[in-house]
């Protein structure tokens, strides 16, 4: 890429004294701009091949210099505007040259980190640590998308259209191999830097107004009631596969994530107004507070670990070690389901309750999701399958 720099004379506006006004033409893509230098000379005293100022002119050499000064300021213009690595145009080449800086003027990448400099911040008041990572290797993805699409470090922030996410998300699915349901993900979080951007007054509007996440309905997996059964009845001769196994059906009674689970205190059981106990905790990806009954399954397990520590319910374990210690007890127990602590929550909201007849809206409520819509979406299917049983039971009974 080059910046052609030319001046010319504008002899059409020649004052009085003879003199015209001297114009700076930049080009680069194509694409011309011109300025007014401010300085004036006798048309015949210029040499339009040289691009210089010639005898008899009384100011030459001033002249000269000015010029060589213009020339050179608009050359370290475009050096930085290169250095930078976003891509840029010819107004951007004379913005700098004139010191404007507008704060529109962002590479999309720029963008994005601000975003997610933004996000670290959050860690530990609103959100948790393992979100802002996902926003940095989301961050990963769209630089490598931009260099690879664009061949330039960063894109202007301006030029984005609504194409930019058909291609990026094409590029995830064939160069990156994510699933749709990961991709839509890491592009849900470059659409919350460009909302941003816009609440900055950086962008104009969304050039992505139009756009639809291609929707993804994963199958539930959950442990039927005879699996769930299979489990109970299980025993382990080592203390740590039994200690997992009972923690993982304490769970399916009680829905609870990981974190929640392995956070769990004591002092969060206590005594409501229907004088049953009741599990007292906070969702720690919405950081929503809510409500779980202490199922008598889930009490009796409980009860088991009473005196392993004064404060907490259940020992501490890591995440990896749990699902790795479940692996184990499903081969043990012929349970043909990679099994995950994940799916005791799903065995909870399926099995124990849509199973047994309890409303969704409630299944919602004990879940501690924000909205009914997070249940129905994720349990549709469940749903429609108790009402098939449901109808069949019922027709037996009319036959």
């Amino acid at each position: 890429m080059k910046l052609n720099i030319l001046f010319l004379l504008y002899k059409a506006k020649t004052n009085s004294k003879g003199k015209c006004p001297i114009k700076c033409r930049i080009t680069f893509n194509k694409t011309r701009k011109e300025f007014s230098t401010g300085l004036f000379i006798k048309p015949e005293h210029w040499n339009s091949k040289t691009q210089f100022v010639e005898p008899p002119e009384p100011d030459e050499e001033s002249l000269n210099t000015q010029l060589s000064l213009i020339k050179t300021k608009l050359s370290q213009a475009f050096l930085f505007l290169q250095v930078r690595g976003t891509d840029f145009d010819v107004d951007d080449v004379l913005n700098k040259y004139k010191g404007e800086t507008p704060k529109t003027d962002y590479g999309v990448l720029e963008i994005y980190n601000l975003h997610t400099a933004r996000i670290k911040k959050l860690v530990g008041l609103e959100i948790q640590e393992v979100t802002y990572s996902k926003y940095v290797e989301s961050g990963r993805h769209l630089k490598c998308f931009i260099k690879f699409k664009y061949k330039v470090n960063d894109i202007k922030l301006k030029t984005l259209k609504s194409t930019f996410l058909e291609h990026y998300e094409y590029y995830l699915k064939t160069e990156k191999n994510l699933k749709q349901s990961t991709l839509n993900k890491v592009i849900q979080r470059f659409r919350s830097a460009i909302k941003y951007a816009i609440s900055e007054d950086y962008l104009d509007k969304d050039p992505f107004m139009l756009y639809k996440a291609k929707r993804v309905k994963k199958e539930v997996v959950f442990l039927s009631s005879e699996q769930l059964k299979i489990l109970e009845d299980k025993t382990f001769k080592i203390e740590r596969i039994q200690k997992v196994k009972d923690m993982f059906v304490f769970c399916c009674y009680t829905g609870l994530g990981f974190t929640e689970m392995k956070h769990l205190k004591k002092k969060d059981i206590s005594k409501e107004f229907d004088g049953e106990l009741w599990i007292n905790v906070k969702r720690s990806k919405t950081k929503r507070s809510y409500k779980v009954p202490l199922l008598p399954k889930a009490q009796e397990i409980m009860n088991r670990y009473k005196a392993d520590d004064e404060a907490y319910v259940f020992a501490n374990i890591s995440n990896a070690n749990f699902n790795a210690y479940l692996k184990e007890i499903a081969d043990l127990c012929n349970i043909d389901i990679n099994l995950t602590h994940h799916i005791a929550r799903k065995t909870f909201a399926s099995t124990v309750l849509l199973y047994n007849n309890v409303p969704i809206e409630v299944v919602s409520k004990l879940l501690g999701h924000a909205k009914i819509q997070t249940t129905q979406d994720s349990y549709g299917k469940v749903v429609e399958k108790q009402i098939s049983m449901a109808i069949k039971k019922l027709k037996k009974q009319v036959l």
